[in-house]
């Protein structure tokens, strides 16, 4: 069984900076992605990036390449999810999620509770 627990969440300006975490626990973890998704009130649950956990490969939504840094502590089973220059409209519930198989379309098996982010004006 995992556990996926976000943190970082909160409320930042425009044009400001915020660091998701998500620290996987279990008495075995094991992925092959881990990824972050959110969801606005109303809206459907979207992708936002990935990481290939061993290699490192990344992948993300294009609304937040170049803007978002997904990345990865191996050591501590924690993925994070650096977010610059915020727009109002990232303001969502983000998730992160963890894929066992490596098999694309990704199926993703566990996911966390999720953090709060609001972008104000």
């Amino acid at each position: 069984q995992v556990q996926l627990v976000e943190s970082g969440g909160g409320l930042v300006q425009a044009g400001g900076s915020l660091r998701l975490s998500c620290v996987a626990s279990g008495r075995t973890f094991s992925a092959y992605y881990m990824g972050w998704f959110r969801q606005a009130p109303g809206k459907e649950r979207e992708f936002v990036a990935a990481i290939n956990w061993r290699s490192g490969y990344t992948s993300y939504a294009g609304s937040v390449k170049g803007r978002f840094t997904i990345s990865r502590d191996n050591a501590e089973n924690t993925v994070y999810l650096q977010m610059n220059s915020l727009k109002p409209e990232d303001t969502a519930v983000y998730y992160c999620a963890a894929a066992v198989s490596r098999v694309v379309p990704v199926t993703w098996d566990y996911w966390g509770q999720g953090t709060q982010v609001t972008v104000s004006s």
